[in-house]
């Protein structure tokens, strides 16, 4: 099905239900969850769908291990029920879009003889938190097992293997709101609301303005929710700038390596008392991940200190790996309350302003959970009568069997893992490879565009393909491809193609 922007904006001109203000995992999910129940419910995003945090997470499907730690050793039920909650959804999300998400091996490596007592109960209970849904029981490798798979490790005695999921944030924001168009929702990405519509004093819609065309459109609506992660308090601030903040937003820095692994590496103790991962990402390393108080930005970029911060903190491990950074890229964390950001917990909130409500908080792996809470608690307010939430059993755009191609074993496999049972549609779109030697398809980019709803550039480099997220310098070489394939799909003149791709370099090292 091809995706017509300029239908969407037509439709939004008439009555919904529900208009969300997001197009990250929190307000994906709630268009999800919203069209599952029947709503005639519309998304708009001011930049790109999962533009920020959403695109840029440690790409972990988890419980929590330090959330753990911290429940335990500050006796905090909310932290505990936190990771029991994450532990359901990780194996939910896995089977809803099982091309997508997959188990992941995490090794913790013992320095000291109380390492092991220590780390192995709490991996135990963390199994055992996960229930029948656990994916798998952690166990103890002997030293030489550990020096097999990191020989650079300095001596070990030994280490705990634990299971977690591990998933492509951008590809499964994107496929939540595909799958809602496919059941009659709407999204516009580049469409930035600049105000709300009043009636009685209560939010009945807002104004909406096309970022590409400059145009405005009223939408009117029986309910508005603000899922506009770190920018949730930008958003209630237009309806009254008086409004004390929500969150205290925290900068999450990621590097990806050139450094090949067999399974994650989970390094326990840093000189701010949080875990490092570093993690197998599509065949490169993403190591990560940072934890400073930062301004809500739009487009935030990794802090020279948060990069030299990462590479320092692993160089005792690994050695100095500085020459080995392909990207580097940050997020914003939407955390719920004031003071020391690492300790405050990823719960969500769901607050009503005036009939404006904030679902804000949470974390990628209870994305769902999160909108399911925002659909009761609206079908409480407004009696709307809703079915049950059936999101839990329902498998998203994609999920089924792997199509057999006629093509090189590494560009189906890429293309399974990204499209699913449609890998076979995307390949007849155009099989000449995007770059020599890697396994991007021109006909990629223009699915992107047809079926994906990208607008620019970098909306396919990097929230659609992901080379972006994997490697900048191999995205700056196919920007003139892309380009190039881009404007006749979407009528760019010559000075349009021009003006696109500078701006497209010029936002490269923040992937927006």
């Amino acid at each position: 099905m091809e995706v017509s922007r300029e239908a969407f904006w037509q439709r939004l001109e008439g009555p919904l239900d529900l208009l969300v203000i997001g197009g990250g995992a929190t307000g994906a999910g709630v268009l999800w969850e919203a069209t599952l129940r029947g709503l005639r419910a519309a998304l708009v995003e001011a930049r790109d769908f999962a533009s920020g945090t959403s695109s840029r997470s440690t790409k972990l499907l988890h419980g929590g291990v330090r959330y753990l730690e911290l429940a335990l050793r500050r006796l905090d039920r909310r932290q505990l029920r936190l990771v029991v909650e994450a532990l359901r959804e990780r194996r939910v999300v896995m089977d809803l879009a099982p091309h997508l998400a997959r188990p992941l091996p995490l090794l913790t490596p013992l320095f000291r003889p109380l390492d092991l007592p220590y780390y192995g109960a709490g991996l135990a209970l963390y199994d055992l938190l996960a229930g029948r849904r656990r994916l798998g029981p952690s166990r103890y490798l002997p030293p030489r097992a550990v020096a097999r798979l990191f020989p650079h490790l300095p001596p070990t005695l030994g280490g705990v293997l634990y299971l977690d999921g591990q998933f492509l944030d951008h590809r499964l924001n994107l496929l939540l709101i595909l799958s809602a168009l496919a059941r009659g929702g709407m999204a516009l990405n580049y469409a930035e609301v600049r105000g709300f519509l009043l009636k009685g004093g209560r939010v009945a819609g807002a104004v909406v303005r096309d970022g590409l065309t400059g145009k405005e459109v009223e939408v009117r609506a029986k309910a508005v929710v603000n899922a506009a992660g770190p920018q949730a308090d930008g958003v209630r601030r237009l309806l009254d700038p008086g409004l004390p903040p929500l969150l205290s937003p925290s900068s999450g820095a990621h590097l990806v390596l050139d450094y090949p692994l067999e399974v994650g590496l989970l390094l326990p103790r840093t000189r701010d008392g949080r875990v490092l991962f570093l993690l197998p990402y599509r065949g490169k390393a993403l190591l990560g991940t940072t934890d400073l108080p930062a301004p809500p930005t739009a487009c935030p970029r990794p802090q020279e200190a948060e990069v030299a911060y990462l590479l320092e903190e692993v160089r005792p491990y690994l050695g100095d790996l500085s020459g080995r950074v392909r990207a580097a890229w940050a997020g914003l964390r939407p955390l719920v309350g004031q003071g020391e950001t690492r300790l405050l917990v990823r719960d969500h909130l769901i607050l009503e302003e005036r009939g404006l409500y904030t679902l804000t908080g949470g974390k990628w792996t209870t994305f769902r959970l999160m909108a399911q809470d925002l659909l009761d608690r609206l079908d409480q307010d407004l009696a709307w009568g809703l079915p049950p939430s059936p999101s839990h059993a329902t498998p998203l755009l994609g999920t089924g069997p792997r199509p057999l191609l006629d093509l090189p074993q590494a560009v189906q496999e890429h293309l399974y893992a990204a499209y699913g049972a449609l890998a076979g549609e995307v390949a007849a779109l155009g099989d000449r490879p995007l770059l020599p030697g890697l396994p991007y398809l021109e006909g990629e980019v223009v699915w992107a565009v047809r079926r994906e709803m990208a607008q620019k550039p970098l909306d396919v480099l990097a929230r659609r393909l992901g080379l972006a997220l994997l490697d900048q310098g191999l995205a700056e070489r196919a920007l003139p491809r892309v380009v190039a394939l881009m404007a006749p799909l979407l009528g760019w003149e010559q000075g349009q193609r021009e003006a696109l791709l500078e701006e497209a370099r010029r936002a490269l090292p923040g992937l927006c």
